[in-house]
């Protein structure tokens, strides 16, 4: 079934996939949800037992690295969620690094193909990351914001925590924004900084997702939005985490970490100024 109220989902089975096709279900989109396996009963289990999936949820067989995987899954949806990624946060094998990059990158110039040969996509709502922002020689004295791209050449100098997610993040999100202008595909970023919250499924919802939903909704909205309700450090959240679970032996000190340094905000002004409002105002 194909309308103006389908969508498709790519990695619908992952953590912010998963809360994302729950919120659309609850909006009575028909969800195009899809995963690598769609008989792996231990991935889409708990996707098939959501409110209103009998009616309106079917799962597609999908890989990132498949030109062309996704042309079945997108023809006659209205509008696409891109949420899939390959992540990799600790395991900095040098030997990995191409492959990184190269199913990112591909991936979602892959995806944005199938849009184009769709022709029914109204719009393209992307999940990138603040990595493809804050990441500056020279840091912003009060804030990041969305004009800000991150410097991949320092990146590769230091090679930081984290830094092949945010070298092949960025290198997508700056090819997606390519292809979406010369293809006219109406295309947004939401942009959130760190996804922390409950197992799946609970009644929390990510901000993040309440934003990219609002940012397809909203013909008007153009551009990237960072999604980022308040700063902290590390020091914060292992804190907050010891006082909450303190039965898990949460790690609260790091070695070489300065407790006092100042944290630089991303902004979400250009978010809020759209009348979205942050839900979750508590602090964790």
């Amino acid at each position: 079934m194909g309308g103006e109220r389908t969508v498709c989902v790519t990695g619908a089975s992952g953590y912010i996939g998963s809360f994302l096709v729950k919120r659309l279900l609850e909006r009575r989109y028909h969800v195009r949800a899809t995963v690598r396996d769609p008989g792996n009963q231990k991935k889409v289990k708990h996707l098939l037992e959501l409110a209103n999936a009998s009616t309106h949820l079917s799962l597609w067989k999908a890989e990132l690295a498949e030109e062309g995987g996704y042309d079945d899954a997108i023809q006659g949806c209205q509008g696409v969620f891109h949420v899939a990624a390959p992540v990799e946060l600790i395991n900095h094998r040098q030997d990995g690094e191409e492959e990184i990059d190269s199913t990112t990158l591909n991936g979602i110039l892959s995806i944005m193909r199938s849009c184009s040969k769709a022709k029914t996509v109204k719009r393209f709502v992307y999940t990138s990351t603040t990595g493809t922002i804050t990441v500056q020689p020279q840091p912003p004295f009060n804030e990041f914001t969305e004009d800000l791209w991150s410097d991949i050449d320092l990146c590769y100098q230091h090679k930081m925590y984290g830094w092949m997610y945010v070298v092949a993040k960025t290198i997508a999100e700056k090819a997606a924004w390519k292809y979406a202008e010369e293809n006219g595909i109406d295309m947004v970023t939401v942009h959130p900084s760190f996804v922390l919250g409950r197992p799946f499924i609970t009644p929390y919802t990510n901000i993040s997702i309440d934003a990219a939903i609002s940012l397809y909704t909203t013909s008007s909205r153009k551009g990237r939005y960072i999604c980022s309700s308040h700063a902290v450090n590390i020091f914060e959240i292992a804190h907050s985490l010891g006082l909450k679970y303190p039965d898990r032996n949460i790690r609260t000190q790091f070695e070489g970490l300065d407790e006092a340094q100042t944290i630089i905000p991303c902004s979400s002004k250009k978010l809020r100024d759209l009348g979205f409002e942050f839900a979750q105002q508590q602090r964790y």
